[in-house]
């Protein structure tokens, strides 16, 4: 009885979901991506509580205004601070290959996502020569969707050519499984998927390793997006850390390899880190994060 509640939940809670956000996290390559502005709703005021408020001094306003200017500055500019003096290596070049958190999909600055910050990172030194990281990111992308692409002549050649290699991919197999079970959704579903999972990705680094067996790959993990509207079905979380080992052990067996942990990152602030628009994607501030992340990972790669 206990099992047939939690797969009614799972699965209901899924349906919800599904219908809400597989077309931003599970987008097919060809298709556009539908319109859904849930920043709409959310900022709609109550008329009554307008003719309340107190109107602002307009100096106060203004003021208020270089004070919110000034602590948003560092993050729609994308420079990280702290990094701003990082040296790198002469001729670097950077491959970043995967799905949409590569691409950059829910920076509305319209900067690259964790990428375009990390390049802007780099450039800001005067004393580095630029740098253009090269981005095979594609909103949509599985791991079978990868290795496909991987195959292409103009990625095959970058890739070889790298000194350093960036991945995301995972979270459109996890969207997959939810797309070709939901209606009778459940856990075992998700297990079951874990070993074609792992054989992919384990062809992904070996693809990687032929082409280039001398650059580092680093590989980013998942986070949780479905973790502040499901916080009783806590096999929802279960699942993702399972993808997240599933990658952290292949990352393992490749001496090359390296994962980057960023699930920890958005827990207990996904309505901060998340894209208004969807709930799903990074917003610039959860990119910043993630290139945070990263370049504590990367850094002893990339300087002189």
């Amino acid at each position: 009885m206990k099992k047939w509640r939690w797969m009614a939940a799972v699965a209901l809670s899924f349906v919800i979901a599904f219908f809400i956000v597989a077309a931003f996290i599970y987008t097919p390559e060809e298709e556009p991506s539908p319109e859904y502005n849930v920043s709409e709703q959310t900022k709609e005021t109550n008329p009554a509580q307008q003719q309340i408020e107190p109107e602002e001094d307009e100096q106060e306003s203004e003021a208020k205004e270089g004070k919110l200017s000034e602590g948003l500055r560092e993050v729609f500019t994308g420079v990280i601070e702290n990094a701003r003096n990082v040296f790198l290596k002469d001729d670097l070049q950077i491959v970043a290959i995967g799905d949409s958190l590569t691409q950059g999909v829910g920076d509305s600055t319209e900067n690259g996502g964790y990428i375009g910050i990390l390049e802007e990172t780099f450039n800001a030194n005067p004393n580095t020569e630029t740098l253009d990281i090269t981005n095979y990111g594609k909103r949509g992308n599985r791991t079978d969707h990868m290795l496909e692409r991987m195959e292409d002549e103009q990625i095959a050649d970058s890739l070889q050519e790298a000194d350093l290699i960036l991945i995301t991919i995972g979270a459109n197999d996890v969207m997959k499984v939810v797309k070709n079970n939901f209606t009778s959704l459940n856990y075992q579903d998700f297990v079951e998927e874990q070993v074609g999972y792992e054989d992919r990705m384990r062809e992904i680094f070996s693809r990687v390793q032929e082409l280039n067996p001398d650059a580092p790959v680093y590989l980013l993990g998942l986070y949780n997006p479905f973790n502040q509207y499901f916080t009783n079905i806590p096999e929802l979380g279960q699942i993702m850390g399972d993808w997240n080992d599933i990658s952290r052990q292949v990352t393992n067996d490749y001496e090359q390899a390296t994962f980057i942990p960023i699930r920890d990152l958005f827990e207990g602030n996904e309505e901060e880190l998340l894209w208004e628009e969807d709930l799903f994607h990074p917003n610039e501030r959860g990119y910043k994060k993630m290139a945070e992340r990263v370049l504590q990972y990367i850094r002893e790669d990339i300087e002189q």
